[in-house]
């Protein structure tokens, strides 16, 4: 499959002559850890339907790897050719990609949680060629799903199911490989070639294939690496769904170029997560802000199970300062918060040994690679402090999204539009402030959602928040709060304007309606998906107690 990605030789040139690409696969690095560490644990898989670890060394899982890549070559799987895979965190996840690199086939990873609506539409979309799926997960049959779609499928030549039988069985790409090491170096990608296809979350409600090459994505992973300050003596944690970037990034590429152990998680249960950190000296893990919240519940409840935790870095979705500082009390860990997005991965990570001021007010600096700028309307750069639209020039950048170069955002200098409205203070530390449809323009003021919310969460009574746009006929908008309360907690609109006021907030910025839901709608990754909130927050109005 021709995928045509996006990358200028100018942009090439110049990110070989910085030394920010090497030319490097990740196979490359298992061969080595393979070399040097070939009995030491690689991944430690726990399942949720069982409750039984499965642990694979780096010999082993290089078998398997090899095996998996000769059974896709018997199925006719060429180079080029899209094997998308809807799995949870288990080892197949990460061994499917290495073998898809052993012969240069494009890995697509899919969400857990889709369903005929999204995968039928990513599937046909991506022409894919081999869909991989669990037999059951949570006690929904993906295997009769898949079935259901083949149909309307018509580039879909094969379909496994882990635990099926007969040809569906994806145990018989596990035959013994035999002599196709040969076979395999012809196969090798260039590592400008594109590697993976991953579909945005769907904050916005439209899906697209951010494609990724062998050096933007080990760009990005080995700078991670160097700013958070990882070695081969860490244990890492991934319980964010590997089909997302932070998963994949962090918790299948990482631990590989690391030479060390993950601890793949394929339900969140914070109680199990705690448990995992303590049997398997877990010292890094990273996820959004509900995975931290939760695992700071436990830890003020069993401190002894998070001993050996020494980073959480938190991304997905700016952390509450409040949160963020009751989780360095009660983890004992150092907090890191960070800003990225599927088109580049982690981009501005806090340092560890940032203070206070940085490590709970902003979303860190840029990584080595990577530059970040705020601009005007007009896309003239800011001075610092001021609030506008984020930009990224980076070596991490993807190089397109599948079949729509047009919607690639890419102005001739390099710069990516994110969607992220910030701020960029004198050091170089950004904060997002929102993002560009988030806005809500009260009356020609613009309302800080992100600052905001983040004051609603201190609430004593509020578990999540999210504030959005309600149409006005007299202002344009105005705020309308949506929030999740803590269990038996009541909350009224008068009474959170009382909060906030006493907050020293604005009168103009206060919230004029509160919604309360049980739950918010959410990406896989913990995003909470606005513009549901949005279409909702159409058919309200402002209640009683009104402002301005």
């Amino acid at each position: 499959m021709h995928l045509d990605p996006i990358l200028p030789e100018a942009r090439v040139r110049a990110m070989r002559e910085a030394g920010l690409w090497h030319d490097r696969l990740l196979t490359d690095y298992l061969d080595e850890a393979v070399a040097a560490h070939a009995d030491r644990p690689a991944i430690v898989a726990v399942s949720s339907t069982t409750g039984e670890p499965t642990t694979l060394t780096y010999r082993a899982l290089a078998d398997l790897v090899e095996r998996i890549a000769a059974g896709l070559m018997r199925l006719g799987v060429e180079r080029g050719d899209i094997v998308s895979y809807q799995l949870p965190n288990w080892w197949q996840f990460s061994a499917l990609h290495l073998a898809c690199l052993r012969i240069g086939a494009i890995t697509n990873p899919l969400m857990p949680i889709f369903r005929e609506r999204e995968l039928g539409f990513m599937l046909d979309f991506a022409r894919s060629k081999v869909l991989v799926v669990p037999s059951q997960f949570r006690g929904f049959d993906h295997a009769a799903m898949a079935r259901a779609l083949r149909a309307r499928l018509p580039a879909l030549a094969h379909l496994l199911v882990i635990g099926g039988e007969g040809e569906e069985s994806f145990e018989r790409l596990l035959a013994p490989a035999g002599d196709a090491a040969a076979r395999f170096a012809g196969r090798r990608p260039g590592a400008d070639e594109v590697v993976q296809i991953l579909f945005t979350s769907g904050t916005t409600g439209e899906p697209k294939g951010v494609m990724h090459t062998s050096n933007t994505l080990l760009s990005n992973v080995t700078a991670f690496i160097d700013r958070v300050g990882l070695t081969g003596e860490d244990v890492l944690q991934m319980s964010s769904p590997m089909a997302h970037q932070t998963g994949f990034m962090y918790g299948l590429m990482a631990p590989v170029v690391l030479a060390t152990k993950v601890v793949l998680q394929d339900v969140w249960q914070p109680e199990q997560a705690a448990d995992l950190i303590r049997a398997e000296g877990v010292t890094f893990t990273m996820a959004s802000t509900p995975f931290l919240s939760d695992l700071t519940d436990v830890a003020t409840r069993r401190p002894e199970t998070v001993a050996s935790l020494r980073i959480f870095l938190s991304a997905g979705a700016p952390i509450p300062r409040v949160l963020a500082r009751r989780a360095a009390e009660a983890l004992g860990a150092t907090i890191l918060s960070a800003w990225g997005m599927t088109e580049n991965g982690a981009a501005t990570i806090v340092r560890p040994q940032d203070g206070p001021e940085k490590t709970f007010e902003t979303d860190g600096c840029a990584l080595p690679g990577v530059e970040v700028r705020v601009v005007d309307p007009y896309g003239t750069p800011l001075p610092p402090d001021q609030e506008g639209r984020l930009q990224i020039r980076s070596a991490s950048n993807f190089v397109g999204y599948l079949r729509r170069p047009e919607w690639y955002g890419m102005d001739p200098e390099g710069w990516f539009e994110t969607g992220d409205l910030a701020r960029i203070d004198a050091d170089g530390y950004i904060r997002i402030t929102g993002r560009a449809k988030d806005i809500i323009i009260r009356g020609g003021e613009n309302i800080p959602v992100v600052e905001v919310e983040g004051l609603i969460y201190r609430h004593p009574a509020v578990q999540e928040a999210a504030v959005v746009a309600m149409p006005d006929p007299r202002l344009g908008e105005r705020a309308c709060a949506f929030v999740v309360l803590k269990s038996g907690a009541d909350l009224s609109l008068a009474a959170l304007c009382d909060f906030l006021s006493a907050q020293k907030m604005a009168t103009q910025y206060l919230p004029e309606r509160l919604e309360v839901v049980e739950h918010m709608p959410k990406t896989p990754s913990g995003k909470i998906q606005k513009f549901h909130l949005r279409e909702r927050a159409k058919t309200l109005a402002p209640e009683a107690r009104k402002t301005g």
